[in-house]
């Protein structure tokens, strides 16, 4: 499924130069059949970095991340906790649209293990050029992506630890509130506050 990693050069000057050598990336079939290359964005030294999954259909045709429904839901979690969208740095862990056809619609499908490592040394090269204080995994797909296979984020969210030279804290992504089921006694509500609470936790980190 993989090509080389060693194609591609991820050691870039800056996050512009970056965001053109990733907008060619063909280290994975979900190249194929997406828009393109759907790239971080935010200020290139952002003191916080939220991580997510993958682009969903509205990033993918929009070609930014967190564009989408999700990315309004999350708008608005971060209001809520006193940050502005405009202080962070987003992206997502894998850069293309992973989906599967129902009918006309695309529908979205969990990025593989391959689609993860194929992309890891363009959010890898994002994380070394912008330099965060606090990193704010969006999920669980993300905080496997950093934390390693082993991550849950039942157990683990809201806690803050440190990875490599900054603090990581996982929290749920903003979907997961979109989908709340309540016959599976999931509260959209509870929901929200909670991740505002992880929001806010992340936020208290830049100015300890």
């Amino acid at each position: 499924m993989t090509e080389p990693l060693d194609l591609f050069e991820t050691d870039a000057p800056d996050l512009e130069t970056l965001r053109e050598r990733a907008a060619g990336c063909t280290a994975c079939e979900l190249h194929h059949d997406t828009t393109g290359t759907v790239f971080g964005s935010g200020p290139p030294q952002a003191r916080l970095v939220m991580v997510g999954e993958q682009p969903g259909d509205q990033e993918d045709r929009q070609g930014a991340p967190f564009v989408g429904p999700a990315g309004r839901l999350l708008d608005e979690a971060l209001e809520s906790a006193g940050i502005a969208r405009d202080d962070a740095y987003v992206t997502n862990a894998v850069k293309h649209f992973n989906f599967r056809y129902q009918g006309k619609r695309r529908i979205h499908e969990t990025p593989k293990a391959g689609h993860i490592k194929a992309c890891r040394p363009w959010l890898d090269a994002e994380l070394a050029l912008v330099k965060p204080q606090v990193l704010l995994t969006l999920g669980a797909t993300a905080g496997k992506a950093l934390l390693g296979s082993s991550f849950r984020i039942t157990a683990e969210r809201g806690e803050p630890r440190p990875w490599n030279d900054l603090t990581l804290v996982p929290t749920i992504h903003p979907s997961a509130i979109l989908r709340a089921d309540p016959s599976r006694g999931q509260d959209r509500d509870e929901m929200m506050e909670g991740f505002v609470a992880d929001l806010r936790r992340a936020g208290e980190l830049l100015h300890a």
